[in-house]
């Protein structure tokens, strides 16, 4: 009961009135709160962990808005603290089982919408449509980023323009 308190208060003193709301409901986080269990302090102080409901919100703010870390609204713990918790949930296994345990629960009550999916791909680079990788032709060389120097210039140089790649 206390680590409901401690919530409470965190989500009262955390954002302004325009920052988005808490989603997830008691009766949701009590089906993962044993998969994702409070950091405990370190033994060399410094400041205390933030709460694992909170992070949990956070990570669910930015897949819902599909916004990059760095945009978390404050109302969330620091975007960093956010990522560690979700790599290290990831690691252990502890957010996948709580992922599935969520929504399991949404889609007993009927209220899990799979008409529309979507995936992103931005970090999977398509060459022109290609399905498959195929090896640059021999006879394409790669073009320079400007022309080589003319030889009747004076300070010329001797050695050929560089050629970058990308």
């Amino acid at each position: 009961m206390a680590r409901s308190r401690d919530w409470e208060a965190y989500a009262a003193s955390a954002g302004s009135k325009t920052e988005p709301k808490f989603t997830l409901t008691d009766e949701q986080w009590s089906l993962i709160v044993d998969l994702l269990p409070e950091s405990e302090p370190s033994p060399e102080g410094g400041r205390p962990p933030a709460p694992s409901r909170a992070c949990f919100e956070g990570i669910c703010w930015v897949l819902q808005t599909g916004a990059r870390w760095k945009d978390l609204p404050t109302s969330f713990p620091s975007p960093s603290t956010c990522w560690r918790r979700l790599r290290d949930w990831t690691n252990s296994g502890a957010w996948e089982q709580a992922w599935s345990r969520l929504l399991r629960r949404l889609d007993r009550q009927g209220a899990l919408d799979t008409s529309e999916a979507m995936a992103d791909g931005t970090f999977c680079s398509a060459k022109k449509g290609a399905n498959v990788w195929v090896r640059p032709s021999v006879a394409r060389v790669p073009r320079s980023w400007c022309s080589p120097p003319r030889m009747d210039c004076r300070g010329a140089r001797t050695s050929p323009a560089p050629i970058l790649t990308k």
